[in-house]
């Protein structure tokens, strides 16, 4: 997929949320840049097939909030929302309303304080697809700081970027570039990403910071998918649980567009072909 440098006539306004957090946008413009490899783990010796293992680092689904749950068959029509017009016939619908959303994260920004109380926690942005998702609850994070005259314990936070790599055995690579990940001894960490899908990319990412010797990894995600392509992991703090749909919007993307869009929407055959890369680009 395509950094922000291989767009054409594209910036960071046309990618991110035009009010995103300016720690973001610095962020993501640094690490598409620089490239810097952080870490680059073997992670054979865990089994991204056995649920068992999985559920060792997973969120258990029996005590954690529940997240909202979108039926199979709702859906919004296009005609109900402001739709940009490039996109108005690469739709299918409106699964998830930008005001939803809204509320939702200032919801699960209201879990995270409450479930982590008086303790600092570490915030690590997975970019791209989770920065504006990341810039919505940095801010709800920070609007109860301003309205808490009580107590003040504060957050930090980092951005890195995960590729997994998988053969075709039970064993990969996760490739991680950004932030620093030795640095995170003793700290309770917080990933926040935009789609828990297969779930294979967080069970190869947080057993390699566990190997860091954080005092916790947990995960935020906005959505979680329901498909039988998942390896069984659960996030801690989830915000839809949505049928298995080619979603976009909110920063999620199709080989790089939609990112612009606000709601979340449901990609249709027209937007498959439109963007799809062409098949030379592809093999390269």
């Amino acid at each position: 997929m395509a950094g922000f440098g291989d767009l054409a006539n594209s910036d960071l306004s046309g990618i991110l949320n035009q009010n995103a957090h300016p720690a973001v946008i610095n962020a993501v413009t640094d690490i598409e840049q620089s490239n810097i490899l952080s870490c680059l783990v073997d992670t054979s010796v865990f089994s991204r097939d056995h649920p068992d293992d999985v559920a060792t680092f997973g969120a258990d689904e029996n005590t954690r909030q529940p997240p909202i749950y979108v039926s199979d068959d709702l859906e919004y029509a296009l005609g109900d929302f402001l739709v940009p017009f490039q996109y108005r016939d690469t739709l299918q619908s409106i699964m998830i309303p930008h005001g939803l959303i809204q509320d939702r994260v200032i919801k699960l920004a209201h879990d995270i304080r409450h479930a982590y109380s008086n303790i600092t926690v570490h915030l690590m942005c997975v970019l791209k697809g989770g920065s504006t998702f990341f810039s919505d609850l940095l801010r709800c994070l920070q609007l109860f700081h301003d309205y808490n005259d009580k107590d003040y314990v504060p957050f930090t936070f980092d951005f890195i970027k995960v590729k997994s790599y998988v053969g075709t055995e039970s064993s990969g690579t996760v490739r991680i570039t950004g932030g620093d990940i030795t640095k995170l001894e003793g700290k309770h960490i917080l990933l926040v990403e935009d789609i828990v899908d297969t779930g294979r990319t967080m069970s190869l990412l947080i057993p390699t910071l566990k190997a860091q010797g954080p005092a916790s990894v947990k995960c935020a995600s906005l959505l979680e998918k329901r498909t039988p392509k998942s390896c069984g992991y659960k996030a801690d703090f989830v915000g839809f649980s949505i049928p298995e749909k080619f979603v976009v919007g909110y920063c999620l993307d199709y080989n790089e567009m939609y990112r612009d869009f606000k709601h979340i929407g449901v990609l249709n055959e027209i937007g498959i072909e439109r963007y799809a890369i062409p098949k030379g680009l592809l093999d390269k």
